[in-house]
């Protein structure tokens, strides 16, 4: 991230009728972006320089939804961020406004050409584009870096590709951070994400068992769709407030709390529907129908069926304890 700068407000894009285009055109940073990973930083710095250098705004362009869904229908992959959350995450990069490109079958259709003319001399009056060594586009992906650096030159428009980040021998990618989150190892995907990863959602009523039942009341998270959510099992993390309302009970809104997280089904009492829901420590507050965020920090143990209830409370007990240590409560 460039040291130094004044974090603002990130515009998102969703339509080419919304761009906003300031004198001096834009400075893209083009590509799906998923989770703003540590190996997205670099691309991300370059369109920022690039653009101080000259005079233009740096914009960020994925792609909403992303284009996998539209080539093969079905086959979206889970998502590590929403729109909404790049542009949240890129506010300290210096970035203008994130244009979440409206990628249909239409669009996947223009050839290489078109696209660059439509999207980032007509759409954006792009001055410098910048994208990684795996960026494709166009018609059947018939696009490569340097198809792009060809087009560009043509238009005047100066064109950077960057090499991918690569740690353990193995790229930095989305797909390398979904895995380890399939893999319950949420500290490992923090750690290429540059955070911890983040789910969203409102608090919902869940089976009501947690606080009536079990003395752990719980706020059960309803995500929105294709949330990669880390493999069932208890974690520890951190639980916040996202909304500005006054909070019944003893919780502020913006503040992170420490959580014991349960992911999965409640096999113990053989529910189906699989749920994220958040034990908040030492803290009551009625939470439905408020917009929170969970942070995965560690995996606590994997999700298991216990022959009773007290078997439950005792493993919740130490699920507790357990939190507490990684946490530092």
């Amino acid at each position: 991230m460039s040291g130094g700068r004044k974090v603002v407000a990130v515009q998102l894009w969703r339509a080419f009728d919304e761009i906003v285009i300031p004198e001096g055109g834009t400075s893209v940073a083009i590509g799906v972006f998923d989770g703003l990973h540590r190996g997205h930083h670099a691309l991300v710095d370059h369109a920022v320089r690039s653009g101080d250098a000259l005079g233009a705004s740096p914009v960020l362009v994925t792609f909403d939804p992303h284009p996998m869904e539209v080539v093969k229908p079905g086959s979206h992959p889970v998502l590590l961020t929403t729109p909404e959350q790049r542009a949240e995450l890129v506010e300290g990069f210096g970035v203008h406004a994130v244009f979440a490109l409206p990628f249909d079958r239409e669009m996947a259709s223009w050839e290489p050409d078109e696209f660059v003319d439509r999207v980032l001399v007509a759409g954006l009056d792009c001055r410098s584009v910048t994208v990684g060594t795996n960026f494709s586009f166009g018609r059947r992906a018939a696009g490569t870096p340097e198809t792009l650096r060809v087009l560009c030159a043509e238009r005047g428009i100066d064109c950077e590709v960057v090499e991918l980040l690569e740690e353990g021998g193995e790229r930095v990618s989305s797909t390398r951070i979904r895995r380890l989150l399939d893999e319950s190892d949420v500290a490992g995907a923090a750690g290429l994400l540059g955070r911890s990863h983040r789910v969203t959602g409102e608090v919902v009523h869940g089976a009501g068992r947690g606080g009536r039942e079990l003395g752990y009341p719980t706020a059960n998270l309803d995500l929105p769709e294709y949330t990669a959510v880390p493999a069932d099992g208890v974690y520890a993390g951190w639980f916040t407030l996202l909304d500005d309302d006054p909070v019944d009970g003893t919780m502020a809104a913006g503040q992170r709390y420490a959580a014991a997280i349960s992911v999965g089904t409640n096999p113990t009492f053989g529910d189906g529907a699989r749920s994220v829901e958040a034990f908040v420590l030492d803290e009551t507050a009625d939470l439905y129908g408020r917009r929170a965020a969970v942070d995965f920090v560690d995996h606590v143990r994997d999700m298991e069926k216990f022959v009773s209830v007290d078997q439950l409370l005792d493993a919740m007990g130490r699920d507790v304890q357990r939190t507490r240590a990684v946490l530092g409560r």
